[in-house]
């Protein structure tokens, strides 16, 4: 296990100390040795990580998923820094989560757990509000043995099977079910009036675009530079969670489209998060365009645009054709900025994709993307005119065939081609 200490903080604010915690099991390609993006996470919850701990196991333990002697390094640092908290970069189980906090003696979260805690606090809308609480029941659903853990041994009454620990944990269970019964199906209504909205821009020949990206690329700094709007934008993971519309436009087009700034990506996105956003995620499932943001400053970039495909095709978006926007060439050194603003990037399978080089904080390469965005809204046109035009050809050769099997026509008229008698 390696121990790296971080920058002394003062928690006078009120804000938790925690002690982070990464566990490398195997050789995992896509473990983050740093920790740098799980004290992001962190800030953004409020607290203040105080020691970073690495540690590298075969397998996990069972138990305590990084054994006992480790367990008892992390409980070492709490106490010398006296931390209020332990948060795992990894995923635990329930028993796992209870047994590192008997054993540690403070609170202990994982990376699921922290991720739900960060949109609780930044969803703003009713619909916002309603995803999370959604995924935030479906996750405490398999932890509410911890809060009954004291009953469970006590002895029912006589003929009756259990104890009160036994009785409340049933009661929380229906609860829980019941209340994620409920908001299903009142996402179930938001789903269809989103779908609704959507149909009418259909019937009115909107061109749909969606910004998608990893967390904190810049997604609502880009979003409000295109429409000059002004949706909160910060430095931080999820600053945004709640879908934003705006018209934009296009005067190479001579034309307007729909914008859409959706929210961001992270690595081990928990399914059930994204299946609790699932009505949020549609936007960009309908999206004509996306406008994929990257964040060109982070070291990691590669593993982000990974991450963001590997969402995009869980929701069935994988499709969809899409500009990759890297932002925040501000942030570059001079040696490390483009040669060229534009060029055009070779993925994966031979897939050519466009990529433009901009930052939404200075306007700088902005004119490109509106350029861009008005190719493909006159490329999608001409394509809907060609199937358009194809369909109608068909239409006539249809209508001409149909005509002639009722009235032969000349050219096909066994009369005209028998000899003069």
């Amino acid at each position: 296990m390696t121990t790296k200490p971080t920058t002394p903080s003062n928690a006078a604010d009120g804000r938790a100390k925690a002690v982070l915690v990464g566990v490398e099991i195997g050789r995992d390609a896509n473990f983050d040795a740093s920790l740098d993006e799980l004290a992001l996470l962190a800030d953004s919850a409020g607290d203040i990580p105080v020691a970073r701990v690495i540690a590298r196991r075969k397998a996990p333990d069972a138990a305590l998923y990084v054994g006992s002697g480790k367990a008892d390094e992390i409980k070492s640092l709490v106490l010398m820094h006296q931390a209020d908290a332990v948060l795992f970069d990894q995923s635990l189980s329930p028993g796992q989560q209870r047994n590192l906090e008997r054993h540690i003696g403070v609170p202990v979260s994982d990376r699921t757990g922290l991720i739900l805690e960060i949109f609780a606090a930044r969803a703003k809308s009713h619909e916002g509000k309603l995803q999370v609480e959604l995924a935030q029941l479906q996750y405490l659903a398999t932890r509410l043995v911890r809060r009954w853990s004291h009953l469970e041994r006590q002895a029912g009454s006589t003929g009756a099977r259990g104890g009160p620990g036994e009785v409340q944990f049933e009661l929380d269970r229906r609860m829980i079910d019941e209340r994620i019964k409920m908001i299903k199906e009142r996402l179930q209504k938001v789903k269809k009036q989103r779908a609704t909205q959507r149909r009418a821009r259909e019937r009115n020949g909107v061109f749909k675009v969606s910004i998608v990206g990893y967390t904190n690329a810049g997604k609502s700094t880009l979003f409000n530079s295109l429409v000059k709007a002004r949706s909160y934008a910060a430095n931080q993971l999820f600053a945004t969670l709640d879908t934003t519309t705006r018209e934009l436009y296009l005067k190479d087009a001579q034309r307007t489209v729909s914008l859409s700034d959706t929210v961001g990506f992270i690595r081990d996105l928990p399914h059930k998060l994204v299946e609790a956003f699932q009505a949020t995620l549609q936007e960009a499932c309908d999206a004509d365009l996306l406008l994929h943001v990257v964040d060109a400053s982070s070291p990691t970039l590669e593993d982000q645009i990974r991450e963001v495909d590997r969402v995009l095709s869980e929701i069935g978006a994988a499709q969809i054709p899409y500009i990759l926007v890297y932002n925040k060439v501000d942030a570059l050194a001079s040696d490390q900025r483009p040669r060229q603003m534009q060029d055009v990037l070779e993925r994966d399978a031979g897939v050519r994709a466009q990529r433009i080089f901009v930052s939404a904080l200075t306007g700088e390469g902005l004119d490109l993307v509106r350029a861009q965005i008005s190719t493909e809204v006159l490329g999608a046109s001409i394509a809907v005119a060609g199937i358009v035009l194809s369909l109608e050809e068909q239409t006539v050769q249809l209508q001409s065939s149909a005509e002639c099997s009722a009235n032969p026509c000349p050219a096909f008229d066994a009369g005209a081609l028998s000899p003069q008698g």
